[in-house]
């Protein structure tokens, strides 16, 4: 049988589209800097998003009804406070500081990439990001989606197969004819094999800041270097 030609492209966005590390970092080290609190911007942010999937997991679960990626946020952001006894911030602090990944800057190929690849593909968001949050980045960042899908959008948080299926059924396309474009080996290989979407890596090696392995650990139809590279493989 034919495999269906692909005409939709889904994107993770947090590492693979936006550099989250970095803009985190940088809001939290002015927010510092204001109230005279000495941070580690970096180390901070690397604190934040390992809450990130555990409080996804308790919706996954079922042990919590869903809740936007905005409300985990903002929760894992006073835990990480607490953890680290940072003093002096209020609540307009806090909620001024979980807007910075509605701020996130994007990779350097990002743009280009994504306008190349828009003129033969339908391109999307397939984030846990929630509607909010993923339409103030593309519009700071020039994203040029045609679309916001996602966790908010599908009721399910990835990697939960449904995240993957229900953005395909919206689309009105079958999942083969549409291909997941993620940095994280998990998120591609739950998308393939639960789902049977297609799938691109992409390599991230300055993700968590300082240059690590960014290789593909199984066997995807197209992995790149940036989404430039992935825009040259598809003709576009």
């Amino acid at each position: 049988m034919t495999t269906p030609e692909v005409r939709a492209l889904l994107f993770d966005v947090f590492g693979t589209v936006v550099d989250w590390r970095l803009g985190v970092a940088r809001e939290v080290e002015a927010l510092a800097a204001r109230r005279g609190v000495a941070l580690d911007g970096g180390e901070f942010a690397d604190r934040w998003r390992a809450r990130y999937q555990p409080a996804m997991e308790e919706v996954r679960a079922g042990r919590r009804a869903f809740v936007p990626l905005d409300v985990l946020h903002r929760e894992n952001l006073e835990g990480v406070v607490s953890d680290l006894g940072v003093t002096g911030w209020d609540a307009s602090d806090l909620d001024e500081l979980n807007l910075a990944w509605h701020r996130l800057d994007p990779w350097p190929d990002s743009v280009e990439g994504l306008t190349r690849l828009k003129a033969r593909f339908i391109i999307g968001t397939q984030s846990n990001g929630n509607v909010a949050l993923m339409v103030d980045m593309a519009k700071r960042a020039g994203l040029p989606w045609d679309v916001i899908l996602g966790a908010e959008v599908t009721g399910h948080y990835k990697p939960s197969p449904r995240s993957y299926s229900e953005a395909c059924r919206l689309l009105g396309l079958l999942p083969e004819q549409c291909m997941l474009v993620a940095a994280h080996n998990n998120d591609l290989v739950a998308a393939r094999e639960a789902c049977g979407m297609r799938t691109a890596f992409i390599a991230r090696p300055f993700e968590y800041g300082e240059e690590r392995e960014a290789e593909p650990t199984a066997e995807y139809d197209y992995a790149a270097s940036d989404l430039v590279d992935l825009a040259a493989r598809l003709g576009c």
